[in-house]
C-alpha cells in the first residue's frame, strides 16, 4: 500500500466513512452538464453528465477542482476517462475509480492551495458507497484530504497522490449510480430477497453479475439468505445485452459440477437480479457453451391495492364504499376489539394486540384468540408466514419473543443491542428482515436486522443491526410512532407530533426521503409501492400520497392493518 493510501485508509476508520476518489469541478465558473450520445434529458438511465477536461495554464487547485467534478463522468466504457486526464500519468495507470464513492454537499466543498504542489479539500459526507456498491448513510460527517501536484514537462499540474474511488454531490449521485438489487434466497427457497446495492448506470449488468457472484453479501444480512451460487464459481464482470434484452453471463466451469436444481436457481437470481438493469433474460454459459436452465417459481411479496380496514361495517379489504370480508378472519378480528392488526401471507391467522393490551393471535378456523403476550406496555406484534408471532415490550428491546404455532414462546437472542426502548417494528413480508424504530444514544432511530433461523424456521437470534435514519431526537413531543414496510427494499415510519406528522421512506440500502402532513396521524401501512402507503389519522380519515401530498381517500376507518403477503 503506498503511504498515500494508507493514509487514507486511517482516515477513514477515524471518521467511519467510506472515501473514494475524486471527480472534478470545471477549471472557471459553473460546472457544465451535458448529454452523451443518445441521451434523452428526461431523467432516464441515458442521462449522463459530460464534464470539462483540464484547461492549459489551470491553476492546482482548479486542476483538483476539475477532478472532483469529473467523478459525474463514467463515461460509456465506465473507466472515468476523463478524471484520468487530471491525473500524472503514473497515477492515472493505477487508479481505481471504483473504489467506492463519497456522496457530499457540492454547496459544503472547500479547496485550499498550502503550498507548492498542496491542495486540502473539505467536504461534509451525506453517504459513502463501498467497493461492493453498498450505501451507508452519514449524519453530514466532516471529510478532508491532500491532493499533491507536480508541474509536468510540459508546464500543468497534474494529481500524484489522490485516493481510489471518486466523490458526487447529492444531486448528482442518483443519475450516475441506480441502485439494483441483488437477489438471494431465504432459508425455505420460497422468497426471493433483496440486498440493494448502487452501480454506474454505463456499466450496471456487469457489476450486478460480479457482485452477485463473485462477491460476498452484505454483513448485516449474510446469516439470513442463502446463494445457489458455491464456493469457487464466479462470472466475467462483463456482461454483454444484445437489443432484445437478452443478457450472456460467463461463469467458470466450477459451475458444471451443480445439479439442474442449482443451476435452475442460480439463473433465477441473475435474471431477477438483472431485471432493473433493463434485463429480460439471461443466457448462463461455460465456455462460450450455453446451459440448459430454467429460472424457478418463486413466492410474491405484493399486496392487494385495496386497504385492509375495520370499519362499523366490518373487516376487510375497502373496494369502493364496500368491505370485502376474509372468511373467517374478519369474524375473528371484529370479535377483539383490536387495537392493531397484521394478517399473515395465506390469510388464515393475524398477529393483533386486544384492547386489554396484550398480544393474540387470531384464527380463520373459528377458533377462539390465542392470547400470547401480556407483559406491560407492548408494541404492536408482527407475524411471519410460519404463523409466529412476534411480541416485545416498548421499555424493553431485548425481551423480543416469538411464540410459536404451539404456544411456545422462544426468546429471540442478541435483539437491539445499544437500544434502550423499541417504539414499533415490523418484519418483511419474506421473514428476513426485522425493522424498529428504537431509542439509543439520545435519539429516535430506524435500525434494521437479518432474522436468522434454525432449519426449522424457528427463529434463533437477529444479527447487527444496520442504522438506516434518525427519526427524531429522545422521543419528546412525539404522539404517535409507527413503521411498515412498504415493498421489499422500502420501510416508512410515521413520526406524529403535535403540529404535524413526518412520514419517512427509507430504502434499506439507499438514501432517505421525508415527506409531511397534518397532524393527528395514528397509524401508517405499506402495500406494493410508495404509491399504495395509507396513513390513518386519529378521526379515522384515511390519507394516501398523490405525487408530494397526502390526500384523503375514505372516513369512518376504525383501525388500518397490514398484510404480510397473499394467497397463491
Amino acid at each position: 500500500m503506498t503511504r498515500a493510501r494508507g493514509i487514507l485508509a486511517l482516515l477513514l476508520a477515524l471518521c467511519a466513512v467510506v472515501v473514494t476518489g475524486c471527480a472534478g469541478f470545471p477549471t472557471s465558473g459553473p460546472p457544465e452538464y451535458g448529454l452523451e450520445n443518445g441521451g434523452t434529458g428526461n431523467g432516464s438511465q441515458n442521462v449522463a453528465f459530460i464534464p470539462n477536461r483540464p484547461q492549459p495554464g489551470a491553476t492546482a487547485q482548479q486542476i483538483v477542482e476539475g477532478f472532483i467534478d469529473a467523478g459525474s463522468g463514467p463515461g460509456v466504457a465506465g473507466n472515468w476517462a476523463v478524471a484520468r486526464e487530471f491525473l500524472a500519468p503514473a497515477l492515472a495507470e493505477t487508479w481505481k475509480p471504483e473504489g467506492g464513492v463519497i456522496v457530499d454537499e457540492r454547496a459544503e466543498r472547500d479547496y485550499v492551495e498550502t503550498d507548492e504542489g498542496g491542495v486540502d479539500f473539505a467536504f461534509e459526507v451525506v453517504g459513502t458507497i463501498d467497493d461492493k456498491g453498498s450505501y451507508e448513510r452519514a449524519d453530514l460527517s466532516p471529510g478532508s484530504w491532500t491532493f499533491r501536484l507536480e508541474q509536468q514537462s510540459d508546464g500543468e499540474w497534474r494529481i500524484t497522490e489522490a485516493p481510489d474511488g471518486i466523490w458526487l454531490d447529492d444531486a448528482q449521485f442518483p443519475d450516475v449510480f441506480h441502485r439494483y438489487p441483488l437477489m438471494y434466497f431465504d432459508p425455505s427457497g420460497q422468497y426471493l430477497v433483496p440486498d440493494v446495492r448502487w452501480f454506474p448506470v454505463t456499466k450496471a449488468a456487469g457489476s450486478i453479475a460480479a457482485a452477485l457472484v463473485n462477491k460476498p453479501r452484505s454483513e448485516w444480512l449474510a446469516d439470513s439468505v442463502v446463494t445457489a451460487f458455491p464456493d469457487g464459481v464466479t462470472a466475467v464482470a462483463a456482461v454483454p445485452v444484445d437489443a432484445d434484452g437478452v443478457a450472456e453471463v460467463a461463469l467458470s466451469d466450477g459451475m458444471l459440477a451443480a445439479d439442474s436444481d442449482a443451476q435452475n436457481r442460480m439463473l433465477t437470481q441473475l435474471e431477477e437480479s438483472l431485471r432493473t438493469a433493463g434485463v429480460t433474460e439471461v443466457v448462463m454459459t461455460v465456455d462460450s457453451t450455453p446451459l440448459d436452465a430454467q429460472p424457478v417459481a418463486v413466492r410474491s411479496t405484493r399486496v392487494p391495492a385495496a386497504p385492509l380496514v375495520l370499519t362499523e361495517d366490518g373487516f376487510g379489504f375497502l373496494t369502493g364504499d364496500e368491505i370485502d370480508r376474509i372468511p373467517g378472519l374478519s369474524v375473528a378480528v371484529e370479535s377483539v376489539s383490536p387495537a392493531s392488526v397484521q394478517v399473515g401471507p395465506e390469510r388464515d391467522l393475524a398477529a393483533a394486540k386486544i384492547e386489554s393490551g396484550a398480544v393474540a393471535r387470531l384464527s380463520a378456523a373459528g377458533t377462539d384468540p390465542e392470547t400470547l403476550d401480556t407483559r406491560a406496555g407492548l408494541v404492536d406484534p408482527t407475524i411471519d408466514g410460519y404463523g409466529i408471532v412476534w411480541s416485545v415490550p416498548r421499555e424493553q428491546p431485548a425481551a423480543l419473543q416469538a411464540y410459536l404455532p404451539d404456544g411456545q414462546a422462544v426468546l429471540v437472542a442478541d435483539a437491539w443491542s445499544g437500544a434502550t426502548a423499541i417504539a414499533g417494528m415490523a418484519l418483511s413480508r419474506d421473514g428476513t428482515r426485522l425493522a424498529a424504530v428504537v431509542s439509543a444514544g439520545g435519539r429516535t432511530v430506524l435500525w434494521v436486522a437479518g432474522v436468522v433461523r434454525d432449519e426449522d424456521g424457528v427463529p434463533v437470534r437477529l444479527g447487527t443491526p444496520m442504522q438506516l435514519a434518525v427519526v427524531g431526537g429522545a422521543v419528546v413531543g412525539v404522539t404517535q410512532l409507527g413503521v411498515t414496510w412498504i415493498d421489499d427494499v422500502s420501510i416508512g415510519v410515521l413520526a406524529g407530533a403535535e403540529s404535524d406528522s413526518t412520514v419517512v421512506e427509507q430504502v434499506v440500502g439507499g438514501p432517505t426521503s421525508l415527506s409531511t402532513t397534518a397532524s393527528g396521524m395514528a397509524s401508517i401501512a405499506g402495500g406494493s409501492g410508495i404509491s399504495s402507503l395509507r396513513l390513518r389519522a386519529d378521526d379515522g380519515t384515511l390519507f394516501v400520497k398523490r405525487g408530494t401530498a397526502w390526500q384523503p381517500t375514505a372516513t369512518g376507518i376504525l383501525l388500518l392493518a397490514t398484510q404480510q403477503g397473499a394467497p397463491q
